[in-house]
């Protein structure tokens, strides 16, 4: 493994973690001491290892979100001092490894901080307000019948990579994290500069950009400032050029829809 040191000693930790019951009660910071951490060890990993823990005192382990642990899934939305899943550049939490800290080092682990994604229990925060967004238009409708052949419709590859660029948002919400204002304008330009982009996404496209931009307005998403926080912890690097897009694209809708909401 790339920067891994098999001699490496193990560290001990303390971890300044948000407990919360659940979205109706107030929460607070909680320290824990975690000892004889690997440091090849994921963060996740060194999770499992405070839970083991808490577990054998008979405390009630610490709630965070996770599924596929490689970086695929977007689930482990983890605040780690203060940045969208953690020190290291392009890394999702799961992906983050305990040699970026040191021995004796003190991290502070929050939950995504947005009124639209309450929290579930300590750093489980719901996250399905972006499904109801990608509900809202994120999608191409299809007639049913034969799979299509792959090269029936002819699509430029620059077109075609700037698509799927866009489309390698994992939806995790670190921009939404990262952001001032808690703005969801990054996840939602990729959806909607990814379908935008293909020619099989032009019949929705007008209708498209108006019910995702309106559903994220109502999730209660804040406005973009253009401050470039969201794509500087973005782990998969999706570029500020989505907002762009998006925003042309929703002026170009405006301008010749019957919706004036």
């Amino acid at each position: 493994m790339a920067g891994s040191n098999p001699n490496a000693k193990p560290m001990n930790l303390t971890l300044n973690v948000w407990r919360q019951p659940n979205r109706h009660t107030q929460g607070k910071i909680v320290e824990y001491k975690v000892k004889d951490i690997s440091p090849e060890m994921s963060f996740l990993e060194m999770l499992d290892v405070l839970n083991e823990d808490l577990l054998r005192a008979g405390q009630d382990p610490v709630a965070f979100d996770h599924d596929c642990r490689e970086g695929i899934c977007g689930s482990c939305d983890l605040f780690i001092n203060g940045r969208s899943h953690g020190p290291e550049k392009g890394t999702t939490t799961c992906q983050l490894h305990m040699r970026k800290f040191s021995d004796g080092d003190t991290i502070t682990i929050e939950p995504w901080r947005a009124t639209a994604f309450p929290v579930n229990k300590d750093l489980s925060v719901d996250r399905s307000a972006f499904d109801r967004i990608i509900q809202a238009g994120g999608y191409i409708s299809v007639n049913t019948g034969g799979v299509p052949d792959g090269n029936e419709i002819p699509v430029p590859k620059d077109l075609a990579d700037r698509a799927f660029e866009a489309a390698t948002c994992i939806a995790c919400g670190a921009c939404v994290a990262a952001c001032k204002n808690a703005s969801a304008m990054l996840f939602v330009s990729a959806k909607v500069s990814q379908l935008s982009l293909l020619p099989q996404g032009q019949p929705e496209r007008k209708t498209r950009v108006e019910n995702m931009v309106a559903q994220m307005d109502k999730e209660g998403f804040g406005a973009c400032s253009n401050i470039g926080s969201c794509a500087a912890e973005c782990p998969v690097g999706i570029s500020l050029e989505n907002i762009a897009i998006l925003n042309r694209e929703f002026l170009t809708a405006k301008a010749t829809s019957n919706n004036l909401a």
